[in-house]
């Protein structure tokens, strides 16, 4: 291996041993590398470059725009109403309040499109309930976190259009149609090791709703519900583009939230507008740093050599995918999502596509997989927001996390190895 290379790697894993912030790693291990390949005014000049030409791109103006129309939801009373339908729809079964926290979890990630966000909103509400009800406070924190993933592959998903930039171009719209099922896959398998749990600790079972009082419920979260059909609808019929879409979604989260619930006043647009930029920077220095770092590996031939390693490895795909896999489990502890789909498409994409997998299947795999990372020790962002909000310790969630990881994994092996499961209804529709 080349001495750069060497170079990236250790100052990477240094820079994170001592708390610097991924995008700030990324950056100077860069820069670092690239001073042993070319000269230092060459070297800053071309990271600058590979900064600006990363984030240089229309599809990912709709990132901005979905995160503001998160925020709006976060802030619109969203969550409640949200956790109230599903209650109607599951809450009458043993361990119902688990049901419906997954449920309003994937409902609410798939609205605002952010796993952070929807352990926010829905674990702030649902996980002091599950509490009064006689749960596991450790649990309820364990099903928040997991369940919260589910919105990076139920789209409007700011991750899926990262990849369709970091993969060369997959359609955006063909990703978030490829994500609903996966999606569903994974909340369907959290909701049976759920219900396993709820049975064994005997926990308690919800209260009927009434036809009156679940048909007023109903027609309260509609409004919330239409943004996913106004969003999907208009990419899947061809009324827009996904970042046209996202623009959409800004319009009418602001409506509903404003005008329609009326929890989101004037003087809070200020506070939520600056709260976007924030985020919206941090994730675009992300993939700023993260293209730069792919540039380099690219220069070095990275990509070509492990892909000739692991094909020359076996001749089993089966093998190979289920090398792939345990890479990006092992990367999702320690990187957040955003780099690591940027860094690592380009190298394990080649290998990929040479063994017969689709960019748009692959692009859904390796969501999957990092959406694990996300609830994930040492660095996983969603675990620490939920910690926070459960009011509980790391190590007190990892033996309540444990089957629900299970459950996650087995789900992503599933999508590995059954191609249909994404691709069968982007088919369907045409993509």
């Amino acid at each position: 291996m080349e001495l750069s290379v060497w170079v990236l790697i250790i100052s990477f894993v240094v820079l994170l041993a001592f708390n610097v912030p991924i995008a700030v790693s990324i950056g100077i291990s860069t820069i670092l590398t690239m001073l042993f390949t070319i000269a230092p005014g060459p070297a800053i000049t071309t990271v600058a470059q590979q900064m600006a030409t990363g984030i240089n791109s229309f599809a990912l103006l709709a990132i901005p725009f979905f995160i503001l129309s998160g925020q709006l939801m976060g802030r619109g009373g969203i969550a409640r109403r949200l956790i109230e339908f599903a209650k109607v729809l599951v809450g009458m079964f043993p361990g119902g309040l688990a049901y419906v926290n997954i449920l309003a979890c994937m409902f609410f990630g798939a609205i605002s499109g952010s796993a952070v966000a929807a352990t926010s909103a829905i674990g702030g509400f649902m996980i002091p309930s599950m509490n009064k009800e006689g749960y596991d406070n450790d649990f309820n924190t364990a099903v928040t976190v997991t369940a919260s993933t589910t919105g990076l592959l139920i789209p409007p998903s700011n991750i899926l259009i990262v990849y369709s930039l970091a993969s060369g171009g997959v359609s955006i719209a063909a990703l978030f149609i490829a994500g609903y099922l996966p999606g569903f896959l994974v909340g369907l398998g959290l909701m049976i090791v759920a219900a396993v749990i709820a049975v064994i600790k005997k926990y308690p079972v919800g209260g009927k709703t009434g036809l009156i009082e679940s048909l007023k419920k109903l027609l309260d979260a509609i409004p919330s519900l239409l943004l996913i059909v106004i969003v999907i609808g208009g990419i899947i019929a061809g009324i827009f583009t996904a970042t046209e879409a996202s623009a959409v979604a800004v319009l009418y989260s602001l409506f509903l939230a404003a005008v329609v619930y009326r929890e989101v006043k004037i003087k809070d647009l200020p506070g939520i507008l600056i709260k976007t930029v924030e985020t919206t920077a941090i994730v675009m220095l992300l993939i700023g740093t993260s293209k730069a770092m792919s540039w380099i590996l690219s220069y070095e031939n990275i990509p070509q050599s492990i892909t000739a390693n692991l094909i020359g490895l076996t001749d089993s795909t089966v093998i190979i995918f289920l090398i792939i896999n345990l890479i990006l489990l092992v990367v999702g502890t320690f990187m957040d999502m955003t780099p690591a789909v940027l860094i690592f498409t380009p190298i394990f994409l080649p290998v990929v596509t040479q063994l017969g997998m689709t960019p748009l299947h692959f692009g859904i795999m390796m969501v999957l997989n990092l959406s694990i990372g996300l609830c994930t020790p040492p660095v996983g962002s969603v675990l620490f927001v939920g910690c926070g909000i459960g009011n509980t310790s790391i190590a007190r969630l990892v033996k309540p996390l444990l089957p629900l990881y299970a459950a996650m994994i087995v789900a992503l092996m599933l999508v590995t190895y059954i191609p249909e499961i994404s691709l069968w209804l982007p088919q369907v529709l045409g993509y």
